[in-house]
């Protein structure tokens, strides 16, 4: 009688769970039943120490034997032995989860940095808008009564164009051609280019 290796059983087990994979394929629940109780310890543990965490593992086995179930009948055993295809299966989902779950932590650490708020010295702003402010002010004491007034009503008023003449009693173009002569010598004078 021929003495039986190690290998001769594992050849055995693979066979077994070739013909498994292909009745599973053909929609039989008993040798996919039978195909779980022997290939689940290795799955559950190929998988766990991709991700670690033993509740996203038995989430990712589940995911490898539902996936088994569905694609059973894309097994070619003339590529390569059940268990193989099962363990890269498996592999293959552990991977994908650790890439999605860097790829959730990637975005939540970009969301993260740009809602942090940006601080400043408040004192130096403080300070800046009383600047500009004063510079303003110099550069309004240099125009007419007339273009003063027009800009005070346009802009710190709120009146538009039309509601700027009306209020001094002058004709629109008139409105407008002061606020025009204002604003351009509010530019040369505050050195803003155009």
């Amino acid at each position: 009688m021929p003495e039986e290796s190690g290998n001769d059983v594992d050849d055995a087990a693979a066979v077994t769970l070739d013909d498994l994979l292909r009745s599973t394929a053909t929609g039989d629940q008993a040798a996919f039943s039978e195909l779980y109780d022997q290939t689940a310890p290795r799955v559950l543990g190929l998988v766990r120490r991709v991700l670690v965490d033993p509740s996203q593992s038995e989430e990712v086995a589940q995911e490898v034997f539902l996936e088994i179930w569905q694609s059973a009948s894309r097994f070619d055993p003339n590529k390569g032995r059940a268990l193989t295809w099962i363990m890269t299966m498996a592999h293959r989902r552990a991977i994908d989860r650790v890439r999605a779950a860097q790829a959730s932590r990637n975005r939540d650490t970009a969301v993260g940095i740009r809602d942090i708020p940006v601080g400043y010295d408040q004192v130096a702003e403080t300070v800046e808008v009383r600047v500009e402010h004063e510079r303003v002010e110099v550069a309004m004491a240099k125009l007419s009564d007339a273009q003063r007034q027009a800009v005070m009503l346009a802009y710190y008023g709120g009146l538009s164009q039309s509601e700027v003449a009306e209020h001094l009693g002058i004709p629109l173009g008139t409105a407008k051609t002061r606020l025009r002569d204002a604003m351009i010598r509010l530019r040369d004078e505050l050195g803003v280019t155009p």
